[in-house]
């Protein structure tokens, strides 16, 4: 033991005296870094802002005093989440679930990359295939082990090859292997319509896994038990097609059957914000954004960006207010109109009446004018999930520094801004509303928000 401390001195000593920084303390420099503002973004500076109802509380719901707190900086994105972006998330997860399917074909019938077929589409990994050292070590340890008794736990960390494009034309799909898994991703012919076969959409699932460093910073457990990092670490599947059937389910009574036949899918409504996603889809979409972005830096070698989330509740108020304080709206207030008589967002004016403001239902994304902050439809349109679980008397409890509730084990969740079918008041940037996380509904989407690396920027520099 003695003589391997004595080498490592020896060692770090030569490592010392052959480096550029002639012994002095430089720091460990990495590469440079610059800030990008993320596409689709604005960036909202942090500042300190009173939180809750500044006026009079019509509702008597009293679950929003004033409370002065400050928010760190972050990017937002300027509209809601639209169908088409949405759709992205859909058609990766649909082609990465139809490449899996495929390479644990080809894994179990033998085939391998060069055999032709489906073989084209075999794991990267697979026997027979060329593999450097580090794909090889990868398999022998972990790739080819498994729980024989999950298939799932059989292919976790198997690499899929997405050089080879999919074939979508049934008539030149290249074997029958591929036919028999391409088969397996529709609807049973006796269950389509109108000569068309749909998309199993429950076969759209989306893994991913996350630590809960909440929970591991809060733990008081012994050290030892501490740092086991697998206790915090929490693994999620996602079906991931939003529920169209909230257009019918949500109201009585009444014929929404062309939205829900057209609404997502239907190119003309593309630019509208995506509804009939739940609070976990949300996630679960912030999950995949990060990871296809910090996929393209890594074959770009970029340095990762920071992960995408919901914003909490504290943050998307501020936002919502556009810096602004002591304001009714997101445009100032107290009224819902413009000097010409122009209503300044989408919602119900008028008992029964919808289209008052120019619309029945959503409208497209970027819609009426943006806030200060260059958000559009920070009231209206649709209700936004936040990460904040909610609590009515949270506002006596929270920190006054980037508060937040994040309760996992409580189900209903912070809705914010308002829809397309509440009243003005639901469109009060202080106003609060619920609704549980494994709901969908035809009024609510979201948007996503990134942390902005560095603290420098913020709305109260003198």
């Amino acid at each position: 033991m003695k003589k391997f401390i004595a080498l490592t001195a020896t060692l770090s000593f030569l490592i010392s005296c052959g480096s550029s920084d002639r012994g002095e303390l430089v720091g460990v420099r990495g590469k440079k870094w610059r800030p990008e503002k993320p596409y689709g973004m604005t960036l909202v500076p942090g500042g300190a802002y009173i939180m809750g109802k500044s006026d009079d509380d019509l509702a008597n719901v009293q679950d929003a005093p004033t409370k002065t707190v400050t928010v760190r900086s972050f990017y937002m994105d300027e509209t809601e989440i639209t169908n088409s972006e949405y759709r992205q998330f859909v058609e990766w997860v649909k082609d990465s679930t139809i490449r899996t399917r495929l390479a644990i074909q080809a894994d179990e019938v033998g085939a391998t990359p060069g055999s032709g077929g489906i073989g084209e589409y075999a794991f990267k990994d697979q026997e027979g295939a060329e593999k450097s050292p580090y794909d090889q070590y990868m398999y022998d340890n972990y790739w080819s082990l498994g729980d024989p008794n999950n298939p799932d736990d059989m292919y976790a960390g198997r690499r899929l090859n997405h050089k080879p494009k999919l074939i979508k034309d049934p008539q030149k799909y290249p074997d029958a292997d591929y036919v028999e898994v391409m088969d397996s991703m529709y609807l049973p012919e006796s269950e389509s319509y109108n000569g068309l076969r749909t998309v199993d959409v429950s076969k759209l699932i989306f893994s991913y896994t996350w630590m809960d460093i909440d929970a591991a910073a809060k733990d008081k457990s012994t050290k030892s038990t501490r740092n086991k990092r697998s206790k915090y670490m929490r693994h999620e599947k996602v079906e991931v097609y939003p529920d169209t059937t909230v257009w019918i389910k949500d109201f009585a009574y009444s014929y929404n059957e062309p939205m829900h036949n057209d609404y997502f899918w239907h190119e003309a409504y593309g630019e509208y914000p995506v509804v009939g996603v739940t609070w976990q889809k949300a996630k679960a979409f912030c999950a995949w954004r990060t990871l296809n972005k910090n996929a393209y830096q890594k074959d770009k070698g970029n340095q990762f960006v920071n992960k995408f989330r919901l914003p909490t509740e504290a943050e998307w108020e501020y936002a919502a207010r556009g810096g602004m304080e002591s304001a009714t709206f997101p445009w100032g207030g107290p009224y819902a109109k413009n000097d010409t008589g122009c209503f300044l967002a989408n919602f119900k004016p008028n008992r029964g009446d919808y289209a008052a403001d120019g619309a029945l239902y959503t409208v497209e994304a970027q819609s009426f004018e943006p806030n200060d902050f260059n958000l559009y439809n920070m009231a209206g349109n649709v209700s936004e999930w936040t990460d904040s679980s909610y609590d009515a008397s949270s506002y006596e409890y929270v920190s006054t520094m980037n508060p937040n509730v994040p309760d996992l084990n409580n189900n209903r969740k912070v809705i914010r801004g308002g829809s397309w079918k509440d009243v003005g008041y639901f469109l009060q940037v202080s106003t609060r509303d619920w609704e549980y996380a494994d709901s969908a509904r035809s009024y609510i989407g979201f948007r996503t928000v990134q942390d902005y690396m560095g603290t420098q920027n913020t709305a109260n520099q003198q």
